[in-house]
């Protein structure tokens, strides 16, 4: 005996929406991989955020909503930056932009992970410096003793 397979949505399963379709905060937070309650947070330090309310307080977020939010957790979640400086970035309209590296940059707004890459450099710079000085030390030694 063979069983036919459902067709996709039966058995509580959804259909995939349109990407024009409004999303409801337990679609987004399962989108992007966050709690519910950091999407509501989110609303609280980002106006820019304004999802549409129903009766009862159901919110129901505009596909620019979502991409908002997703590029507002690549910036606190992946490249470190703070809830202040991703403010910053919205405020300087950067946010718009797909290179939020260069943005934040041109913002004056570095991440954690560019902070800790730049002190790296700077040690082994610091490090370079002090073996050339070391260098320097020892060819005016044989200099002066090639003078002699």
């Amino acid at each position: 005996m063979s069983y036919d397979l459902p067709p996709t949505g039966a058995f509580g399963r959804r259909a995939a929406k349109s990407a024009e379709a409004f999303r409801t905060i337990s679609e987004v937070a399962e989108e992007l991989e966050v709690p519910q309650h950091v999407l509501r947070f989110w609303e609280s330090r980002f106006p820019q955020v304004r999802p549409l309310k129903r009766a009862g307080g159901r919110r129901y977020y505009r596909p620019d909503d979502v991409a908002l939010l997703r590029r507002i957790r690549q910036c606190l979640y992946d490249q470190g930056y703070t809830i202040k400086g991703v403010q910053k970035l919205l405020r300087e309209g950067a946010l718009k932009s797909a290179d939020l590296v260069r943005a934040g940059t041109q913002a004056g707004i570095v991440s954690k992970a560019e902070t800790a890459e730049k002190a790296d450099q700077a040690q082994e710079l610091r490090d370079i410096i002090a073996e050339l000085r070391a260098e320097l030390v020892m060819l005016r030694d044989l200099l002066r003793r090639a003078n002699q």
